[in-house]
């Protein structure tokens, strides 16, 4: 696991950490009456999430509700963003029957629907389709990775039900400009009697962002910030199916999710899709909250990021043998407000006859795993396959190193002989009658190629 960088997912645990994962296994995390200490540790855990994110303090609200922040640990983002896009799909039909007199959007013939960018995860296909929500696609460019405020608004209409941003999208890890496009939409609610909010995606980058000083405003600082999800099991360090959301608010968003059980032995509020399940991702979640800290996240943000710097650095030195011109264009935002992450391209201007994931293929070999995939998506509205960006074609192929917490400097460094090594290894193949694409790299149905890494959410 420690060479596996195509994957965001934490897989590597201490012994302490194992025996608490195997403890939350003989509970029934729904059974709140049962287990009333399990639960105070979802709680505390949720609290701690929601004071990281800024989640603003209603002293009434917090003490009705048992001390705890609006929101739910869940099985990993996919359903912390499901339950998200229903609260503000509720929240929606509520301010549109107002409007209307009282009709219903679906009396009236009209169909929610979601602005985002063409690099959201799989998670968001899924409530694009259980839900019956038109997603309106937002493409980049190749130079950016990210929604421009000036594509956002004029996607938006009286039945947008809300704006996803992306805190570290899974292909290059940039962040998505919230506080900018949160102005925008202040601005348009004003003009057009609207209530569009913002949604933060911060699947990747929700233990990240926290610890980068002088990043501007994207958690619920910025007003239009109405919720935030992020994968437990990421860069919080937790096991595979841990997720957290955290709402704003219960008025007109959390009151939409929850569902009260009282057939359990007593009455108790749920507010997440899935209901049994073990407390093995809460129970790990705590320990790494209490082992680590504040200060031990920032210390492993501050090493993943530096770690990124020299695999990103020894990416950059490399030159074609032949023309002396960079072998690889990089893509990502660099050393500082972004995700751990590295990702570049096969230098187009060489004109090389094999592609990324070649390159990827022939690197797997050393047993170095990268992300290579090409640039390409399937387009729910249409059922085609489409470019992911406005100036790059469908077929054209990029790599991504996502570093965690177990990669070492030593271990970067020795990745970037493997990159060396490959590169020529694939030189000398082509030279030698090689015929590169061999094996048919296939765009994922639901959601993008590269985002297996959300596919445990």
């Amino acid at each position: 696991e420690r060479l596996n960088t195509s994957s965001y997912v934490n897989v590597v645990f201490e012994k302490e950490e194992q025996e608490v994962a195997l403890m939350g296994l003989g509970i029934n995390l729904a059974d709140q009456n049962v287990y009333p200490n399990s639960w105070q540790i979802h709680n505390d855990c949720l609290n701690m999430v929601a004071k990281l994110w800024n989640c603003p303090y209603h002293k009434e609200e917090f003490e009705k509700y048992g001390n705890v922040f609006p929101g739910a640990g869940t099985v990993g983002s996919t359903e912390a963003c499901l339950l998200a896009g229903i609260a503000l799909k509720k929240r929606w039909e509520a301010w549109f029957k107002e409007k209307h007199e009282g009709k219903s959007p679906m009396a009236m013939g009209k169909k929610p629907n979601l602005v985002i960018s063409t690099l959201y995860q799989a998670a968001w296909e899924k409530l694009f389709r259980y839900m019956d929500i038109e997603p309106r696609l937002i493409k980049g460019t190749l130079a950016e990775f990210k929604l421009n405020p000036k594509d956002v608004i004029p996607e938006i209409d009286e039945c947008t039900i809300g704006v996803v941003c992306i805190m570290g999208n899974h292909y290059g890890g940039q962040y998505d400009p919230v506080q900018e496009i949160a102005k925008a939409l202040e601005k348009l609610n004003t003009e057009k009697g609207y209530q569009v909010g913002i949604h933060v995606d911060a699947a990747s980058g929700g233990f990240i962002a926290p610890f980068q000083p002088n990043l501007p405003p994207w958690d619920f600082r910025v007003p239009q910030v109405l919720s935030i999800s992020a994968s437990g099991h990421k860069f919080g360090q937790s096991c595979a199916g841990t997720g957290w959301v955290v709402w704003r608010q219960r008025e007109g968003l959390a009151a939409h999710i929850a569902i009260n059980v009282t057939y359990l032995g007593g009455s108790t509020d749920s507010y997440t899709l899935n209901f049994s399940r073990p407390a093995t991702g809460v129970y790990v979640q705590y320990y790494k909250f209490l082992r680590l800290g504040k200060a031990g996240y920032q210390s492993l943000c501050d090493n993943m990021m530096g770690v990124a710097k020299i695999i990103r650095d020894g990416i950059k030195a490399m030159k074609g043998k032949k023309t002396g011109k960079p072998l690889f264009r990089l893509l990502d935002d660099g050393d500082t407000h972004c995700l751990p992450v590295v990702s570049a391209m096969i230098n187009p201007d060489l004109g090389i006859k094999y592609d990324d994931i070649d390159f990827q293929n022939m690197l797997a070999t050393t047993h170095w795993y990268v992300s290579g995939y090409r640039l390409g998506f399937h387009d729910p509205n249409t059922e085609e396959t489409v470019a992911l960006f406005k100036d790059t074609d469908k077929n054209q192929t990029m790599f991504r190193v996502v570093v965690k917490a177990n990669m070492t400097a030593s271990l970067a460094k020795d990745l970037l002989k493997k990159i060396a090594h490959c590169i020529d290894r694939c030189d000398h193949a082509v030279e030698n009658g090689w015929k590169p694409h061999l094996r048919f790299h296939k765009v994922r149905k639901i959601g993008h190629p590269g985002s297996h890494a959300h596919s445990t959410c």
